[in-house]
């Protein structure tokens, strides 16, 4: 089984991952390992893009029609050597 230590923790968090552990009857670590194991239980859903979270949500909304512009050709670009 694998181990890893978390530098940098703030104390206010140690404290509140402290009082949560007693409330369970558990060791920090063991709370700290329940949490983890929690929170990376839940599935994310990789396969929508971003584009298509935000027509799910605004979808209720309706639509908007928009009118289509005509599109030019390409330009020549400028000759400044005459």
């Amino acid at each position: 089984m694998a181990s890893m230590t978390i530098r940098n923790l703030d104390e206010k968090l140690k404290s509140r991952l402290r009082v949560r552990a007693a409330q369970h009857g558990k060791s920090m670590e063991d709370e700290a390992r329940d949490i983890l194991r929690a929170a990376l239980a839940q599935e994310s859903n990789p396969s929508k893009n971003l584009a298509e979270i935000i027509a799910e949500r605004f979808k209720g909304l309706g639509g908007v029609d928009l009118p289509v512009v005509p599109r030019e050709g390409v330009r020549k670009p400028i000759d400044f050597s005459e």
